[in-house]
């Protein structure tokens, strides 16, 4: 079964989305990492052209949109909206053994 939230919320400041998943994991992911794993067809051209994101130091997200009951739509402080992240994906983002979190430990 794949994984579903319990519970979506941004940190105060905005530049944090804490997940509570139905099995009791809770994910903490930044604005930054979301911003930089968008799926948006922009973000993903930049990645296939070897281009990092170019993101603004202070990027926050600005609103959680519900996709149906599978994802969400991010809106960052940048302008960036076109990012649908499945609860699949959200999931493998704040897992520790994910690529991603690797990413995040390296940076």
């Amino acid at each position: 079964m794949a994984a579903t939230p319990r519970e979506i919320r941004l940190t105060e400041e905005r530049r944090c989305l804490d997940v509570i998943w139905e099995d009791g994991m809770a994910s903490r992911l930044t604005a930054a990492t979301l911003r930089a794993h968008s799926r948006s067809a922009e973000t993903v051209r930049a990645g296939i052209d070897g281009l990092p994101p170019a993101l603004p130091h202070d990027i926050a997200i600005t609103d959680v949109v519900p996709v149906g009951a599978y994802a969400v739509n991010l809106v960052f402080s940048d302008g960036h909206d076109r990012g649908i992240f499945p609860w699949s994906y959200l999931r493998a983002l704040g897992d520790d053994t994910s690529p991603c979190a690797t990413d995040r430990a390296a940076a």
